[in-house]
């Protein structure tokens, strides 16, 4: 804390919040009042927006590379195709030549 506290907020909540900030806070090892201080440091909506945005902008850089990936993969298995059907076709052709 930086300064020394002078405003007491009080806001309602239900007996399973309270018991889950209690809980909390008792886990860090801090006074409930500076856990909620911490808890509106940590929340800045702009920051996680730009956060957010930033993990759609990695996300679909992601799903472009695999669509890419797929892509390659699906013309290698149709130019596969394709060899195979004109080793068949060959293989065809010298079986009814030598019949």
């Amino acid at each position: 804390m930086t300064g020394t506290a002078k405003v007491r907020i009080v806001f309602s909540a239900t007996e399973q919040e309270k018991k889950n900030i209690v809980t909390k806070a008792d886990e860090l090892k801090l006074p409930v009042a500076e856990l909620m201080r911490r808890s509106v440091k940590a929340y800045d909506s702009e920051s996680a927006q730009e956060e957010l945005g930033a993990l759609a902008d990695q996300a679909k850089a992601a799903a472009e590379r695999a669509a890419d990936s797929i892509d390659e993969m699906l013309a290698f298995v149709e130019a596969s195709n394709q060899r195979i059907e004109e080793m068949e076709m060959k293989a065809a052709l010298r079986t009814s030549e030598s019949a």
